[in-house]
């Protein structure tokens, strides 16, 4: 419409009245620091927020794009409207009175202007005919229902404005056209009656159903919700869309709850309307209603405006459609929620009941305390991935993995994502603390491969030193030994073997662990390479530094059982060398496991990352020598 030059009057009225913060917070999720409140630019891209709107000054202002005003220039700026439709439409929600400059263009502006005032007239004028129905004899199933069924008190059925819809099918028509002479366009466009296709005339939009006014946060009535009390279909049905009412902008008791959400901090969305009231009810007053619909962006924004934390729990049915309907309402705002501007908590209700049902056997302490330990929207997807599912199978291991994955994947905070990796790490680990490590880094691999690197495993003489200091487990020490004997043995009588053994310890940076062992390899890679007699050279070395030669001699001499063994010897100096290698992983491991659990991830997350990856690198090692190894050591000795 052509709206003419508003007075400056109104310019001002509405200025004062229209907060900013109220204003931008239908449009940008915003958190309180210090005085001021910041968030994310509407007007630019940004991960983190730059955007800053001060109460005190009813300004807003980006560092990141300059972007600057006041409540009215925001709408503009966002909406690309003109300046008079944006002080028109704020005048309207605050309540202002519209001056214009010229007197004549007053009138012409009244009218253009009435059609929304009408509507709200004549839903006001139906709320109360549908209240004074509920107390008549026809209301009388309705009202019984709500005591007997519902078992809501009067001063809630009155707080809530409940009624009842005759059945005629043009009882509330001719109430509000005859009686009360409101054109019956109106009452079409308030989405109270539809136009019959044949024959001419209106009917009714809402016959012998109970009514539950849909009020706008100011308190007024805006649509309704109608449940039948027989078996007629739908058992709920909602006012049309209408020029009061979006249901993906509204939100059932919202007006209500707001003082509740503000007090608590926090907001409570539950699915249908007898949920809400029954809250209220108990004295829980910070719920809201979802209108059937997915939660929309508006809604989470018209929710948050009153919560400074940003806490938002759904408290949706815990059975198979309760599930659905919640991974169904979170819609638009799962966004939110992975980049942390939403603390959004699922609270699914013992035996599957909604909270209308929970209220009836339990107190609303009870609840208070389900929503005091709900789990956050992340922690409830973990389980729902979990639930049933037998991680000791490796298909079930594999497809929670790749679901895992897929959740860590939209996490945007990078803090967040850390905390629920090695989350995810101690489920995928059964308990077992030593495979933690491992799990971290594979899911780190799967979430960001290329951005992923792995650590060399440190030399096993920089990483262990004296072997002293590390000393192997009883059951390793006792396979080591044995492994390790049997290496020096083939070194000492098959010299065509020499080479390659030398070889195969240097390409896998081994070193014998035990002392004993130690002493006579050092000995064996001084002693000349032309040295002939090697047994006999190495027994006066011995001799000459006063060793204790009884740790040793036994290598220095062959039984026919050693004999025999040493024909094999290719395939025994590779189960020789697997199990030292072995040994010497398993070492390192453990000691990367507590270098990793002893470092904080906070202060020192390089180092932590770093001990993480060289564990996992171990472990790779580990397998990988595991599939290698033809047979076992044991069976040799």
């Amino acid at each position: 419409m052509q709206i003419p030059r508003l007075h400056p009057d109104t310019i001002e009225e509405v200025k004062l009245r229209a907060d900013i913060v109220d204003v931008v917070s239908e449009y940008v999720v915003l958190r309180k620091r210090g005085k001021d409140f910041v968030g994310l630019c509407p007007f630019h891209d940004e991960k983190s927020p730059s955007f800053t709107v001060s109460q005190t000054k009813q300004m807003y202002y980006c560092f990141g794009c300059q972007a600057a005003g006041n409540a009215i220039k925001f709408v503009m700026e966002l909406g690309k409207r003109s300046f008079p439709d944006v002080v028109l439409d704020l005048a309207r929600r605050y309540q202002v009175p519209v001056q214009t400059l010229e007197p004549e263009q007053r009138q012409e502006l009244q009218r253009q202007l009435s059609l929304r005032e009408q509507l709200y007239e004549v839903l006001a004028s139906s709320a109360q005919f549908y209240q004074h129905a509920l107390r008549q004899s026809q209301g009388q199933k309705a009202i019984q229902y709500l005591q007997s069924n519902r078992k809501l008190k009067e001063e809630t059925i009155h707080q809530f404005g409940l009624g009842y819809a005759p059945a005629g099918w043009e009882t509330l028509h001719r109430y509000l056209v005859e009686d009360k002479h409101y054109p019956a366009q109106i009452l079409e466009k308030a989405g109270l009656i539809k136009p019959r296709k044949e024959g001419g005339g209106y009917y009714d939009v809402f016959r012998d159903r109970l009514m539950i006014p849909i009020r706008d946060v100011q308190g007024r009535v805006i649509a309704f919700g109608g449940r039948t009390l027989t078996d007629e279909q739908p058992k709920y049905l909602n006012s049309p869309e209408t020029e009061l009412f979006s249901k993906g902008k509204t939100l059932f008791a919202l007006d209500q709850a707001k003082a509740g959400i503000s007090q608590v901090d926090q907001a409570v969305v539950v699915e249908g309307y007898f949920d809400a009231i029954a809250l209220h009810a108990a004295g829980i007053n910070n719920a809201v209603a979802s209108l059937g619909t997915a939660l929309s962006l508006e809604q989470v924004r018209l929710i948050l405006r009153y919560t400074e934390s940003k806490q938002l729990v759904l408290n949706f049915d815990a059975d198979k459609a309760g599930t659905n309907a919640t991974e169904r309402a979170i819609g638009e705002i799962a966004e939110l929620a992975y980049k942390g501007e939403v603390q959004l908590k699922i609270l699914n209700l013992p035996d599957g009941k909604d909270a209308d049902e929970y209220l009836y056997s339990h107190t609303p302490e009870d609840y208070g305390e389900l929503l005091k330990n709900a789990p956050l929207w992340i922690d409830w997807q973990i389980q729902q991935i979990i639930q049933d599912r037998d991680l000791k199978q490796a298909t079930d291991f594999q497809q929670v993995t790749q679901q895992l994955v897929k959740l860590l994947k939209n996490i945007a905070n990078s803090d967040t994502r850390n905390y629920y990796v090695s989350y995810c790490a101690e489920i995928l680990s059964l308990g077992d603390t030593r495979l933690l490590p491992l799990r971290v880094e594979n899911l780190l691999t799967q979430i960001a491969p290329a951005a992923t690197t792995y650590s060399k495993p440190v030399s096993a003489k920089k990483a262990w030193g004296d072997s002293k200091s590390h000393s192997p487990l009883p059951t390793e020490r006792s396979l080591l030994e044995h492994a390790e004997a049997l290496l020096l043995r083939i070194y000492l009588h098959c010299p065509e073997q020499r080479q390659a053994i030398i070889d195969e310890l240097e390409e896998r940076d081994l070193q014998f662990s035990l002392s004993h062992h130690r002493f006579l390899w050092q000995q064996i890679l001084d002693t000349p390479v032309e040295q002939v007699d090697l047994i006999s050279t190495l027994e006066n070395i011995y001799l000459e530094l006063s060793e204790d030669l009884r740790l040793v001699s036994h290598l220095f001499h062959l039984n026919e059982k050693w004999k025999k063994e040493i024909l094999r010897t290719l395939q025994v100096v590779q189960a020789a060398i697997a199990c030292m290698d072995l040994v010497m992983l398993e070492k390192r491991s453990r000691h990367f496991l507590e270098l990793w659990q002893n470092t904080d991830p906070e202060a020192e997350p390089e180092r932590y990352q770093s001990y993480c990856q060289a564990f996992y690198a171990v472990k790779i090692k580990l397998q990988k020598i595991d599939r290698q190894r033809l047979f076992s050591i044991t069976e040799l000795l």
